[in-house]
């Protein structure tokens, strides 16, 4: 017999999810200018924030990234002051929108299955959508994952309801954002031309073109050595660092909980009769959601990735944030459907509880100073070193651009006066060091963890050392407590080029 309908818990269960979305939403929001930006988002400034657009185009034909988000942050920028804020905020939107369009297409996926509760699917697509630590963590952060996120979402939306032009659209802006859009997009291409679908092979295949001329005007570039050397062939600790970004800590003993308790939940969970006769005579109704949804383009785009990467490092966890907007509604709907009796109702909310409360912290582990201890993103502290040597003349690191851009930022934020010089590098330290009346004291600085800085700052300090400085490690106030704000003071002893006169 079917169950009898619960209005009122119905609206309370709807309620309590909007308000739990909405709490990490806004959270989010509180956290955007509690961490300074780190190495990317600087360069995200520095490429984004150019006087001109053709400027703009110049600087990003030698970059590892497409045009169009950088596009956008730059329009943005005539809009909005520049700063590290608006940055974030430009995320933030696209975070709220390409959560509540991953939500909207599990509930009409779900509507065209013969036995997922779509009220149920919108539940679960929303928690995970604006909950998990994937989408949070690039909810306040100057890179292009939340548009991508977004614009993925927005295809799938349109190829699931056939409608061609606002799908090659979506695709088109996703593979100008992020290559990974171009990917994922390209197998779906494949995928759908051996379905035999032609219009929606030829639509996708279509808008893949301005990406594609893309690519191949920045190839010379794309193909170097250099390019992407962070990037590590596919090991074990790629997998893990994944499942950390969807699960939070400790991802493989939590992912064996989980497991563990959907056995649980599969033995004495689940009703064991069907709650209505006419189910067999609907079956048939169900579309193929792994499918509709994206799953199984996106996990054709993760096995060629992953092939490719043996020959040409392309897989990092961080882009794999792609497959939210197929894999979020498949799962939403597929728990959906599921005929919990009693008993598993109970424990499907003690399992979604515990998996909320630490997704609460996990998610903001990295952007809330009081979570973290040292307010560092990225093991990056460039704004802490940036207000602690304002007021120095003498300021020199290998990484001076990212430096002088975190001052630009700190002054536009009003934390800091306009500093009297900019950073300087190598080449305006042995300006320094050649001159005739050398400075009593220079200052040394990086930003990253010890082992990591340490090269940088060695080339530095060599050149002070051999010029009659001795160099310590500074100590001043909030950044010796810092794990990652890497500086070192230089008091002139003897000037060895004087003695020589």
């Amino acid at each position: 017999m079917t169950r009898p309908s619960r209005p009122g818990l119905l609206r309370w269960g709807t309620s309590l999810v909007v308000l739990i979305g909405s709490a990490f939403a806004l959270r989010a929001l509180a956290l955007i200018d509690s961490t300074g930006l780190w190495s990317d988002e600087l360069y995200t400034i520095g490429k984004s924030f150019q006087p001109s657009y053709e400027a703009l185009l110049a600087m990003l034909r030698q970059d590892t990234h497409p045009p169009l988000y950088y596009t956008l942050i730059w329009l943005w920028g005539q809009l909005l002051p520049p700063s590290a804020v608006t940055l974030r905020l430009f995320s933030w939107l696209a975070y709220v929108f390409g959560g509540l369009v991953i939500t909207a297409q599990a509930g009409a996926l779900a509507r065209q299955q013969a036995w997922a509760r779509p009220r149920l699917a919108l539940a679960a697509a929303a928690l995970m959508a604006f909950c998990s630590p994937y989408p949070v963590r690039f909810a306040i952060e100057g890179k292009g994952y939340a548009l991508l996120v977004l614009l993925v979402a927005l295809a799938w939306w349109w190829r699931q309801r056939s409608q061609w032009l606002a799908y090659g659209l979506s695709v088109a802006l996703a593979a100008l954002t992020h290559y990974y859009g171009l990917f994922l997009f390209a197998a779906t291409v494949c995928w759908d031309a051996w379905q035999r679908r032609p219009r929606a092979a030829f639509s996708a295949a279509l808008a893949l073109i301005p990406a594609l001329v893309w690519m191949l005007q920045a190839s010379t570039y794309l193909m170097r050595s250099g390019t992407g050397a962070w990037i590590g062939r596919p090991d074990f600790a790629l997998l893990e660092d994944t499942l950390a970004r969807a699960l939070g800590f400790w991802p493989l003993p939590k992912l064996a909980l989980l497991v563990l308790a959907a056995a649980v939940v599969a033995c004495c969970g689940l009703q064991r009769e069907l709650a209505d006769p006419k189910q067999e005579k609907h079956a048939g109704q169900k579309i193929d959601l792994a499918d509709s949804s994206g799953l199984i383009p996106s996990m054709l785009m993760v096995v060629a990735v992953l092939m490719i990467s043996f020959w040409k490092p392309l897989a990092f966890s961080r882009y794999f944030v792609v497959l939210l907007p197929a894999f979020v509604p498949w799962l939403a709907v597929r728990l959906a459907a599921l005929p919990f009796n009693a008993r598993g109702r109970v424990g499907a909310s003690v399992v979604l509880g515990a998996l909320l409360c630490s997704w609460w912290w996990h998610s903001f582990s990295e952007l809330d100073p009081s979570l973290n201890g040292h307010g560092a993103r990225e093991a990056d502290q460039f704004q802490l070193v940036s207000r602690a040597l304002a007021e120095e003349s003498h300021r020199f690191s290998r990484r001076e651009r990212l430096f002088n851009l975190s001052d630009q930022m700190e002054v536009a934020a009003g934390r800091m006066a306009q500093p009297a010089r900019s950073w300087g590098g190598t080449s305006e330290l042995d300006q320094v060091l050649a001159s005739d009346a050398l400075p009593h004291h220079l200052w040394l600085a990086d930003s990253g963890d010890a082992k990591g800085a340490r090269p940088r700052l060695t080339v530095l300090r060599r050149r002070a050392e051999g010029a009659g400085y001795r160099c310590q490690t500074a100590e001043i106030a909030d950044v010796g407590a810092s794990p990652y704000a890497q500086v070192q003071r230089c008091r002139l002893v003897t000037p060895l080029h004087s003695e020589h006169r």
